[in-house]
C-alpha cells in the first residue's frame, strides 16, 4: 500500500537554533539545541530530531567522492494486500516499473498470504506475529517493506508511484542506504518542498524534517532497517488494543528515530554514515493523485480504528 503523508507527531520546535560549536563529523555542530544530542533525545523529543534531521539532510545529500561500492540487488518490491481486487488505476502506477525489466532489474510483487509466508520462512514466529498484528494494510505494507530489505536487500517502491522513465543508475552508484527527505509544515497542514526547507529560517518552528519509508534502496542487514524492523516489531507486540500510531510504530516516524539513532552513534564513534537522503526523488517517480482507494478506509487516512 502506499504513503505520502505528513508527519503525525507535530510538536512545537524551539525557537532559534542554540547549537553548540562542537564539531561532528562533516564539520558541523553535533549538538541540537542547548545541550549535546544524546539518543534518548531522538526517539522522546520529536522536534530536537526534527532539527537534527534538518542537519542529517544537509549532509547526506551532498555529492561524496567515496561510497562502499557493493553491488546492490537489483530488484524492486511492490505490495498491494489483496491482489487478486488490484484496482485497475493502481495497477497501472505498478506496472510502470515494467521499464526497468528490460534493463537488468527483477519485479516482485506481494500480497498479504505471500509477505507472511516470506516473513515466516525468514523470520519465524514472532516477526509472523508482529505482522499479523498489523491491522490495516499500510501497517502490513511498512513491517514487510523492512522485513524483506533486512533479508534479501533491493529497492522498494509504493503501489502508487509512478516510475517518469527517467535515469535510475545514480541510484545504484554504491551500495549506501538510499532514504526520501520529506519535510511538513505544522502551520500550513502542508508538505514543504525538502530542497526549498533546507533554506528557510524556520524561527517559528512549524518544519518537521523527517524520512520517508517509500521508497527505500538498501544492501542486505543494513543497521538502520534492522533498528527499524526490531523497533517495529517490538511496538507491535507490545501493543495493548485501542488505537495504532501507524507512522510511528511502521512508518516513517519509526525509520526517522532509526536513522537518526544510527546517524548520531556514526557520528559520535567517527565513523561515516553510508546514506544517502534524496532530495529528488519525483524526478524519478511520482505519486499519483487520485487514485480510486484514497475514498475509503484502504486509505489509513480515512481509517476509524473501529
Amino acid at each position: 500500500m502506499a504513503r505520502r503523508s505528513a508527519f503525525n507527531q507535530q510538536a512545537e520546535l524551539p525557537a532559534g537554533d542554540q547549537t553548540t560549536a562542537s564539531s561532528g563529523l562533516y564539520g558541523q555542530p553535533e549538538a541540537v539545541g542547548e545541550c549535546p544530542l544524546a539518543a534518548q533525545d531522538i526517539e522522546k523529543d520529536h522536534a530536537r530530531r526534527s532539527r537534527y534531521l534538518r542537519y542529517l539532510t544537509g549532509m547526506l545529500s551532498r555529492p561524496i567522492t567515496a561510497a562502499p561500492v557493493a553491488v546492490l540487488p537489483r530488484v524492486i518490491v511492490q505490495f498491494w494486500d489483496d491482489l487478486a481486487h488490484l484496482p485497475a488505476d493502481v495497477r497501472e502506477c505498478m506496472t510502470s516499473w515494467r521499464a526497468l525489466e528490460h534493463q537488468g532489474f527483477e519485479r516482485e510483487v506481494y500480497d498479504d498470504a505471500s509477505a507472511r509466508s516470506f516473513i515466516r520462512s525468514q523470520f519465524g514466529d514472532t516477526h509472523t506475529a508482529a505482522f499479523d498484528s498489523c491491522t490495516h494494510p499500510a501497517m502490513r505494507s511498512d513491517y514487510f517493506r523492512l522485513c524483506y530489505l533486512a533479508r534479501k536487500g533491493g529497492f522498494y517502491v509504493d503501489a502508487d508511484d509512478v516510475y517518469q522513465g527517467t535515469d535510475w543508475t545514480p541510484l545504484f552508484r554504491d551500495s549506501r542506504l538510499r532514504l526520501q527527505a520529506l519535510c511538513y509544515d505544522t502551520a500550513t497542514d502542508t508538505m514543504v518542498d525538502p530542497r526549498a526547507a533546507m533554506e528557510i529560517d524556520d524561527n517559528g518552528g512549524t518544519l518537521i524534517h523527517y524520512v520517508n519509508n517509500n521508497p527505500i534502496i538498501a544492501p542486505v542487514g543494513h543497521p538502520i532497517v534492522m533498528a527499524a524492523l526490531e523497533a517495529s516489531t517490538a511496538a507491535l507486540l507490545a501493543h495493548c488494543g485501542g488505537p495504532m500510531d501507524i507512522q510511528s510504530m511502521t512508518g516513517p516516524g519509526n525509520l526517522t528515530v532509526a536513522l537518526a539513532q544510527h546517524a548520531l552513534h556514526q557520528e559520535q564513534s567517527e565513523q561515516s554514515v553510508d546514506v544517502e537522503i534524496l532530495l529528488d526523488w519525483d524526478t524519478v517517480a511520482v505519486s499519483r493523485w487520485p487514485l480510486s482507494y484514497r475514498g475509503d478506509e484502504r486509505n489509513w487516512r480515512l481509517w476509524s480504528q473501529q
